[in-house]
């Protein structure tokens, strides 16, 4: 019996043993190995064995990114202003050996170089600066992060600065500027709003103008073609007139020839249109060669005027 109690301890020995040995690793984690306290090996995600009582894990390191949040630092800038600064640094373990026996917490030697890095580089610059370029601070920040935590097997990923605490009174002073550039730029939009109106109304009379004398323009133009256009009828009306009376005259004088009137009657006919001419205020008559001739002498012609103003 007591060979039996005796064979299930050391089985419960054995066995205890053999599952100390298993360590589980789980994923984007390692573990450092120590074997009587010298470094031996790491182990990586899954099932690792390792001898028990001799080898034990010194620490696991979690190879995720992680975030480590710089306590608010007071600084003094170029313009000699106390300003509070809080950063969030975001690192990673690259190579969890140096992590673990080149530093002996690189969280605080972080902290470290992050106030350091900080005081060196805010005294460089004015408040200003400062306010307006988060990304310089963080660039030269992280920079200077580098530099240090090269050695450590830690990689610094990303420097924000969350925080910026400004004395009460420069903030109030800020706050008044910020206004007076405020009502500056907008008195300067509504100058320019203005400014554009008055352009543009002066281009609208401008085109109003124009517009009213190609109107005026087009409008004498269309009153001289009409007038053309009329002075073109009237003379062709007049022409007409006058190619229809002469055709009436032709065919009076070729009536009376073909009737065998001789050329006296033709005279006398001349004379009597003369009578009716001399009958108005005129006191000069041209009188054609031809009639003079015919009447045989200027007697007949006298006799004619003297019987229109007997008619008076």
């Amino acid at each position: 019996m007591a060979g039996y109690i005796v064979f299930f301890v050391l089985l419960a020995l054995v066995l205890a043993i053999i599952a100390k040995g298993v360590r589980i690793i789980p994923q984007q984690t390692v573990a450092i190995v120590e074997r009587l306290g010298k470094y031996r090996t790491t182990l990586h995600a899954g099932v690792n064995l390792i001898i028990p009582i001799v080898d034990s894990i010194r620490v696991r390191h979690d190879l995720r990114m992680k975030q480590v949040t710089v306590p608010s630092q007071s600084v003094i800038t170029k313009d000699n202003v106390a300003i509070g600064v809080e950063l969030a640094t975001f690192y990673t373990v690259v190579e969890p050996q140096l992590a673990t026996y080149a530093i002996a917490s690189y969280v605080e030697g972080i902290h470290n170089i992050v106030a350091s890095a900080l005081r060196a580089t805010i005294g460089k610059m004015e408040l200003d600066e400062i306010l307006s370029n988060r990304e310089r601070i963080q660039a030269e920040l992280r920079q200077a992060l580098d530099n240090a935590t090269e050695n450590w097997g830690v990689r610094i990923d990303r420097v924000e600065v969350l925080q910026l605490e400004i004395p009460s009174d420069i903030q109030n002073s800020m706050e008044k500027q910020m206004r007076a550039e405020r009502e500056k730029r907008a008195n300067i939009l509504q100058a320019e709003g203005e400014k554009q109106a008055t352009v543009l109304r002066a281009e609208a009379q401008q085109a109003a103008v124009v517009l009213a004398a190609e109107a005026e323009k087009r409008r004498q133009i269309l009153d001289a073609e009409a007038k053309q256009k009329a002075q073109e009828l009237e003379a062709l009306g007049k022409a007409e007139a006058i190619k229809l009376v002469a055709a009436a005259e032709k065919e009076r004088i070729e009536a009376i020839r073909e009737a065998g009137l001789d050329s006296q009657i033709l005279a006398y006919k001349s004379f009597e249109a003369l009578s009716q001419m001399a009958d108005g205020k005129a006191t000069t008559i041209f009188i054609p060669t031809e009639a003079v001739g015919t009447l045989g002498s200027v007697g007949m012609i006298g006799k004619i005027f003297d019987l229109n103003n007997n008619g008076k």
